[in-house]
């Protein structure tokens, strides 16, 4: 007798750098993963559907003919120099227009589950020690990304698909880039850093947690139209995450103790005031809904994670 065929699960964005943790995730799983890409490339999927521009309308029909289940990674993401005159109107173009296309032609195609990967954005740029951001909290997105994830998020959440929303502070992991790689190199070649008297709490979360928890959400029954924070559970301060990268790296980190205002205001007056806000804010989350309310918890310890993210930089 022949054995039951797998569950398809189609997963745009498959070839970046959540996607590419998600997928063997799946697998392991038991999906059967169609990789929804803009143009054909090799993969550890096992089938691929080229979808072609997303600033353009895309039909999602073949991409979504039999499919159990989508994880939606795919979009325009946050971007230090902004080269568009209107940023909001190409997020909008990207992250809420082809979501909206997605999720109707999922649910014309009968598809049980539909799972978003927004931004912690939405909440706002920084928390208090003594209110991190919760689900429930009136989102306060602070630029046109951050809007857009807002918009995209509506739209996911108002469709005729079982949806869910998931919200990630930043994501760090083998193969990452942008300020963490940055952070990696400067520890690694011994730099000194006038970070050490910096008294924060930032969540994170490793990719491996991040795709672990996103096949959850696409399984469990109670987490339908609901909107999740995620974390690794372990905030740090800036210093403290210094200090652990230089484990990590089995090098002593270098810091020396300026006063946070005084480093606020020196950034600020090279123009990098939203650099100051994410090196000395705060930005911690919440994760109750997640670990209390569908029994999740991260796989990986910080040590482990940092561990691997430094053996795959």
């Amino acid at each position: 007798m022949s054995s039951p065929s797998r569950p398809i699960a189609l997963v745009t964005g498959a070839n970046g750098f959540v996607g590419s943790a998600l997928v063997p995730h799946l697998k392991a799983r038991g999906y059967r993963v169609r990789a929804a890409l803009r143009q054909a490339c090799p993969g550890a999927w096992d089938e691929s559907v080229v979808i072609g521009d997303l600033n353009s309308p895309v039909d999602w029909r073949v991409a979504v003919s039999g499919v159990d289940a989508i994880w939606h990674l795919a979009a325009r993401v946050h971007v230090m120099n902004e080269t568009e005159t209107d940023p909001l109107a190409a997020f909008r173009r990207v992250n809420v227009a082809r979501t909206a296309e997605l999720c109707n032609a999922a649910a014309a195609a009968g598809v049980r589950r539909l799972v978003y990967l927004s931004s912690i954005k939405v909440n706002g740029e920084s928390s208090t020690p003594e209110h991190p951001f919760r689900p429930e909290d009136p989102p306060a997105p602070a630029d046109p990304y951050a809007v857009s994830k807002l918009e995209a998020e509506a739209a996911v959440l108002t469709s005729r698909v079982d949806a869910v929303v998931l919200r990630p502070p930043l994501v760090y992991g083998p193969g990452v880039g942008a300020n963490f790689a940055r952070l990696l190199d400067v520890v690694r070649k011994g730099y000194w850093l006038p970070l050490g008297a910096i008294e924060n709490r930032r969540d994170l979360v490793f990719v491996g947690n991040l795709a672990d928890a996103l096949c959850l959400l696409g399984e469990h029954p109670d987490a339908v139209g609901k909107v999740f924070l995620i974390s690794d559970g372990e905030p740090l301060s800036t210093p403290a995450l210094i200090r652990a990268v230089g484990d990590a790296l089995g090098k002593r980190a270098r810091l020396i103790p300026v006063p946070a205002k005084l480093l606020h205001g020196l950034l600020s007056l090279l123009g990098k005031e939203a650099e100051a806000d994410r090196l000395l804010g705060s930005l911690e989350v919440d994760i109750s809904t997640l670990t209390h309310g569908l029994g999740w918890r991260p796989r990986y310890s910080l040590a482990t994670a940092l561990a691997a993210t430094v053996a795959g930089a």
